[in-house]
């Protein structure tokens, strides 16, 4: 089978898609900038490896042309996707990211067109982001096709947060949050709105944030309307009412640059013990113009090792000619069920 390359295998969640790919009978190209937590690590696992700099198209083009797919796994993807999305344009390879970030998400859907004539696919957000909730979403929308309105929500038991996540939500404080309405991305404060979710193992408060389906969930179901929400503190959520007040300082380069320092000090992510002992919640409820409503919700494995397997099972089916040309969404191409492909996954219709 064709090789891949994984750029930003040094980081939290590529080590963790180079441990496992072995598994799904992949042998990825690793890449990265840092030869010094690269070289060891493809050696640990018997893998090739590249140096790469992002900002030198020429050996990013001779790198990828041994490849027929990039998974892209270095975030904060706002800086990172744009030069890799060029790349692989350029040398016609299939172009897939971990990323949540809406402005991705739109960045790769507006190169449809680019990606239709090169020949591959371009879909973002193959993780946690946004697997589980895009299919959720398509799930609901075939249980109620003339839904308008779509509720999608998650959290967990156990888990954490890995540098590169951590980082991206510092490098987005104080900025507004994101809705869909009538077909339209609009900012919203984050934490607008909150609600308990029942998610069967345990109920949840959670809040409004941006979360990618606001554009990924538009594109699979076509419902105009969408609020995706997450598992957080009642107390906390009260203090974001405050939030519009200080969201200047938080934008602040010295403030942005010091919860940098901090997080980089921190463990890289949740060990293996903790993700064992984790697991993910998602629940989503739709409802159409005459006030019915269909929901569903389903339990997984810990966030990472979600997105570690289900981002190499998506790159398996592309290697093996499993694709569509063009921007697409992962349950958009692959159907609401691709994400009972993962091990351990459990839905339930409400």
């Amino acid at each position: 089978m064709s090789t891949f390359l994984l750029y930003g295998a040094n980081g939290y969640t590529g080590r963790l898609i180079a441990r496992f790919a072995s598994d799904h009978g992949l042998k990825p190209l690793l890449a990265g900038r840092n030869r010094e937590a690269l070289e060891p690590l493809a050696s640990s696992l018997n893998l090739p490896w590249r140096v790469l700099d992002l900002e030198d198209p020429a050996a990013l083009d001779s790198a990828l042309a041994e490849v027929d797919v990039v998974l892209h796994a270095a975030g904060p993807f706002r800086h990172t996707a744009k030069p890799m999305m060029e790349a692989c344009i350029r040398t016609r390879t299939h172009y897939l990211d971990i990323t949540g970030e809406i402005a991705v998400f739109e960045r790769a859907k507006s190169m449809h067109e680019r990606a239709m004539e090169a020949g591959i696919m371009f879909m973002s957000g193959v993780g946690f982001d946004v697997v589980p909730t895009d299919c959720i979403a398509l799930h609901l929308k075939n249980l109620l096709p003339d839904a308008t309105h779509l509720k999608l929500a998650f959290g967990s038991v156990g888990g954490g947060l890995s540098h590169g996540t951590a980082i991206t939500m510092a490098e987005g404080a104080g900025e507004p949050g994101a809705a869909r309405v009538n077909g339209r991305i609009v900012p919203v404060p984050v934490g607008q709105k909150g609600m308990w979710v029942d998610f069967g193992i345990k109920k949840l408060f959670t809040m409004t944030i941006p979360w990618g389906d606001v554009s990924t969930a538009y594109t699979t179901t076509g419902i105009p309307n969408i609020e995706t929400y997450t598992a957080i503190a009642p107390g906390t959520h009260r203090l974001l009412k405050y939030q519009w007040l200080f969201n200047w300082f938080l934008r602040l380069p010295f403030v942005r640059a010091r919860s940098i320092r901090k997080i980089k000090a921190r463990p890289a992510g949740p060990d293996d013990a903790r993700r064992e002992r984790s697991r993910c919640l998602v629940w989503g409820e739709v409802t159409n113009a005459k006030g019915e409503s269909r929901r569903a919700r389903l339990t997984g494995p810990e966030g990472y090792t979600l997105t570690a397997i289900s981002s190499l099972i998506i790159t398996r089916k592309v290697l093996e000619g499993s694709f569509k040309t063009g921007y697409q969404t992962p349950a958009g191409c692959y159907g609401e069920d691709l994400i009972l492909e993962v091990p351990n996954v459990q839905r339930e219709d409400i």
